[in-house]
């Protein structure tokens, strides 16, 4: 979007992400395998596959181990649509 005095400013964001796809967004930009966060996070990798298709509710203990496994606050896993500009700072 270009404003009038010839200014950029950033185009605002039209893409919501669910809890599943922050956590596998997250996991990916570390590079890391399911298994290598089901180890740093002590969640099972089958339950890390199931939270990142959505198959299952995070929950506030889950949140909090893998917040600790990415060194993030757990507010950008759980509340992913509140906390966008936050994840792409982890980016």
């Amino acid at each position: 979007m270009l404003k009038k005095s010839g200014r950029f400013v950033p185009a605002q964001q039209h893409a919501t992400l669910t809890t599943g796809e922050v956590i596998r967004l997250l996991r990916e930009l570390k590079e890391w395998t399911q298994a290598e966060l089901a180890k740093r996070s002590k969640i099972s990798a089958t339950n890390i596959s199931l939270l990142e298709n959505d198959r299952v509710d995070i929950g506030k203990k889950r949140a909090l181990q893998l917040a600790k496994a990415f060194g993030v606050h757990p507010a950008i896993i759980m509340f992913p649509e509140y906390e966008a500009k936050e994840i792409s700072k982890v980016a």
